[in-house]
This record gives structure tokens, C-alpha cells and sequence, in this order.
């Protein structure tokens, strides 16, 4: 038995020595020809090494446009008066009475050339309230740079340098951008210069983000950083398509979502800038709501494009074209309005004094009208005066709705003009048809279902009138802000 067994481990080692020879020679074999055992040469499709290589050209081509803005602004610390009496010195060496009363704070941006004499395009957040501004090119020279414009509603502004003969980047055009087109983003995140991203275009017209007075944004999925901002959004053909400006971050990084301002937009306040020194938006008039499906099936629209005119302003172009409260514009100039903001960059990009032709919606027929466009005047700050109320006998009317005549007193209080008309809200119970359309105590009805609303006898008198499970169509004025709203029974 004791021989059989050591017959058997005797002919496993003669085995195992056998292979490893036999391993050994085999790998000297393939040693000699040039390659590892178990690995190859992938073979890559020609049309993926071109596009490589088409991705490596672009950033080449761009990339000398791209550059790193470095700002530094003055922070001063208020020092109430009693700290600078000389007693507080004794306590310094224990306190903090001797911090600095002011000091420096530096920002990193991006920027793009955009004329060989050295204008920059660059976010105005990026530059604005700076002492000092330094430009740093590929070639690693350095320049001053000094503002020249700004707009802080599309927040893009134009710095200059004093040098010559630049690389620029061609203009794209914005309006054919495609959802799914690729584009590379360049700055400069976290001071890295000359930094490239790739992404798609997720989005185009992009408003409402909160970012600026203005939006039209593209939205795109190409790693954008602290320090990209002002840098080029560009296509595959290497033409600027917008200005990286704002990222949408929990954590203050890159989450997939970037957001740039058009090329076309930046390209019409840069030469308004550059031409006037100052932008100039058009205006016609009228204050606009979105159009919600409950809206615009009470209006008689099989969709929600376009824009309500809840309000029109005396003497402006729109009310001396005819344009009434309760119109809907579906087209500017032959363009599709797809909701409130598209119209009212359409309207700010206008030329003042130049003629625009509106399509209207009213009473189910449509129409043209000519409209000239004015300078939007001077902001005038929204009226939200404090809702201090008297405390009347309550008259219930809609569920949950308390209404009460408009005296001069409220009319007053409120802030409103002494030609105003309706009934006032006093109180809304929670969780009411009311509460939930999202009336507010203070406001004033005008309309309902359209009908004109001028006392107490008239609200009576058109509630009655409804059957229990009938919708309501409001118009409603809130501190001068007019507007349409649906009521669920």
C-alpha cells in the first residue's frame, strides 16, 4: 500500500515538473514575438479614432480663446466706534478687537476673447465690485483687465485688455441648437485653466432657474465647477454657443446639471454694451401669465402655449393697438410663443421704435394686430403693502371664501389706485377650493367668469348663479399684480 502511494507522488511531481518546463519554454516562445501572454491589440473602428481625433482638434482650435480671470475685491468689516478707543488695546492681546478692518478676497472665473484687440465676454457675478482684475492667457501672460460693461439682468459683462492681435472664437447661432447636440465646456474650475468637459445639450430655453432677470438658458450635462463661469459653451464645430453661468448643486459641485447663456443673447447685450453703454430692452405694455391646462381649456386653447394678458397699461403701445385684458398672444413676429418668459425675451430683444406683428386669441377667433415697441421705462419697485384689515361681519360666498365691499379706507391701506373696483378678500379657510387655488386675504376680485365685479351686490349675484360642481374663473388683483386663477368646487 506504502509503495502505491509513493508511486502516485512520485508521478504527480514528475507531472507538475513536466509543466512547468513546458510552461516556461512557451512563455520564452511568446516573449520573442513582442507580446504578454493574454492580452492583444483592440481593434478600434476607424470612425471612433476620428471622432477622437475631430474632439482633439476642436479643443486645440478653442482653447487659445479661453481665459483665466482672477479677481480681488476689498470686504470691510463695520467696527463699532467705542472699539476704537485706545482703552480696548489693553484687552487685544485676550480679544478680537484688532482684526482687520478690512481685507482682500480673491475669486476665480473664466472669460472668452471674442475680438483680437482684447475684449472678453465673462459673467458680471464673476468680475462685479472688483478692485482689481487680472487675465491670464493660454501662453501664461498676464494682463489688467478693466470693465467696460456690464448687465446684471442677463449677468454678462465685457472686460478689456490692453494687447493685440488675439485667437477669438467664432459666433454660433444659438436658435439652432438641438437638444442631444454635443458641446465642451472650458474654464477654469478650481483654478485649473484650460480645463475641458464634453456633455450634450440637455435642454434649451430654460427660465424660471432664478438666476438672472432674463433667462433663456441652455442646459447641458458637461461637467461645469466654481471657476467655469464665463467660459465657452461651444459646438462641434468650434463656435461659441453660449456663456457658462450657474451649475444646480446640493453639495456646491457638479450634479449634472449646468445652465449657459445663449450666444445670441450674450452677442446682443455685448454690442449694445459695446454701442451704448448701457442695454436697452423693448416693452409693450402688458402684464402676462402662464397658461395652465384649467387656463387654457377656460379659454378655449387645446394647449398651454402661449401667454395670457392679464393686464394692459394705459398708454402704451399695446392698449393703442387694441390688445385687451384676456387676450392671448400666440405669435411674435411669426414666432411661436411657447410660454411667459419667451415672450418677454422676444419683447426686451426688440428695437425700440421698431413694428412687430402680434397673433391674438379672443373669444375663440384669431387675428393680427401691429404693435410698436418702446424702451422699457424705469422699474417700478411691486407694491406689497401690509394687509392691515378691519374685521367686518364676514359674507360667505364661494366655500371657505369671506369676502367684503371695497371702501376707500381699504382702498388706501392696500395702496391701490382710488379708481379701483371689486370685493376684498378678508379670509380664506385652510384646505377650501380657495386655500388650495392659493387666494390670499387681501386680495381683490374683479371678475368672475368674466363678468365685472364692482361690489358686494354683484359677487352675490354671479355665486348664486353657479351650480355646485361649476369651476370659477377669478380675476384677481394683488398688490397691482393682475392676474387670472381657477377654482375647483
Amino acid at each position: 500500500m506504502k509503495k502505491k502511494i509513493a508511486f502516485g507522488i512520485i508521478i504527480l511531481l514528475v507531472g507538475f515538473l513536466l509543466g512547468g518546463i513546458t510552461y516556461y519554454s512557451l512563455s520564452k516562445i511568446t516573449c520573442k514575438s513582442g507580446s504578454m501572454p493574454g492580452t492583444f491589440a483592440p481593434n478600434v473602428p476607424r470612425q471612433i479614432l476620428e471622432t477622437g481625433r475631430a474632439f482633439s482638434d476642436i479643443v486645440r482650435a478653442v482653447s487659445p480663446s479661453v481665459v483665466n480671470i482672477s479677481t480681488t475685491k476689498i470686504i470691510r468689516r463695520e467696527v463699532q466706534p467705542f472699539f476704537e478707543d485706545p482703552f480696548f488695546d489693553f484687552f487685544s492681546p485676550f480679544h478680537d478687537f484688532d482684526t482687520p478692518k478690512k481685507w482682500k478676497e480673491r475669486s476665480l472665473g473664466s472669460g472668452v476673447i471674442v475680438s483680437p484687440d482684447g475684449y472678453i465676454v465673462t459673467n458680471n457675478h464673476v468680475v462685479e465690485k472688483s478692485e482689481e482684475i487680472k487675465v491670464t492667457l493660454i501662453d501664461k501672460r498676464t494682463f489688467k483687465g478693466r470693465i467696460v460693461g456690464a448687465d446684471p439682468k442677463t449677468d454678462i459683462a465685457i472686460i478689456k485688455i490692453n494687447t493685440g492681435n488675439l485667437p477669438t472664437l467664432p459666433w454660433g447661432d444659438s436658435d439652432k441648437l438641438q437638444v442631444g447636440e454635443f458641446v465642451l465646456a472650458i474654464g477654469s474650475p478650481y483654478g485649473l485653466s484650460n480645463t475641458v468637459t464634453m456633455g450634450i445639450i440637455s435642454a434649451v430655453g430654460r427660465a424660471n432657474v432664478g438666476i438672472a432677470d432674463y433667462e433663456d438658458f441652455i442646459q447641458t450635462d458637461a461637467a461645469i465647477n466654481p471657476g467655469n463661469s464665463g467660459g465657452p459653451l461651444v459646438n462641434i464645430k468650434g463656435e461659441l454657443i453660449g456663456i457658462n453661468t450657474a451649475i444646480f448643486s446640493r453639495t456646491g459641485g457638479y450634479q449634472g446639471i449646468g445652465f449657459a447663456v445663449p450666444s445670441n443673447m450674450v452677442r446682443l447685450v455685448m454690442d449694445q454694451l459695446l454701442q451704448k453703454g448701457k442695454v436697452t430692452r423693448g416693452w409693450i405694455g402688458v402684464t402676462i401669465q402662464e397658461l395652465t391646462p384649467e387656463l387654457a381649456h377656460e379659454f378655449g386653447l387645446k394647449n398651454t402655449k402661449g401667454a395670457l394678458v392679464s393686464d394692459v397699461a394705459k398708454d402704451s403701445p399695446a392698449s393703442r393697438a387694441g390688445i385687451l385684458r384676456g387676450d392671448i398672444i400666440l405669435e411674435f413676429n411669426g414666432k411661436e410663443v411657447k410660454d411667459v418668459s419667451n415672450l418677454r425675451n422676444m419683447v426686451a430683444q426688440s428695437k425700440a421704435g421698431s413694428e412687430v406683428t402680434l397673433k391674438i386669441l379672443r373669444a375663440g377667433k384669431e387675428f393680427n394686430v401691429k404693435v410698436n415697441i418702446t424702451e422699457l421705462p424705469r422699474e417700478v419697485a411691486e407694491v406689497t403693502p401690509e394687509q392691515l384689515l378691519p374685521e367686518p361681519s364676514e359674507l360667505k360666498a364661494l366655500t371657505g371664501l369671506s369676502v367684503m365691499e371695497l371702501s376707500k379706507d381699504i382702498v388706501r391701506q392696500l395702496g391701490l389706485n382710488k379708481e379701483e373696483k371689486g370685493v376684498v378678500v378678508i379670509k380664506v379657510e385652510p384646505g377650501s377650493p380657495a386655500d388650495d387655488a392659493e387666494i390670499k386675504k387681501g386680495d381683490i376680485i374683479k371678475e368672475i367668469n368674466k363678468k365685472s365685479i364692482n361690489s358686494i351686490e354683484d359677487f352675490n349675484k354671479v355665486v348664486s348663479s353657479l351650480k355646485k360642481n361649476d369651476s370659477v374663473l377669478l380675476f384677481v388683483n394683488r398688490g397691482g399684480r393682475k392676474f387670472y386663477v381657477i377654482l375647483r368646487a
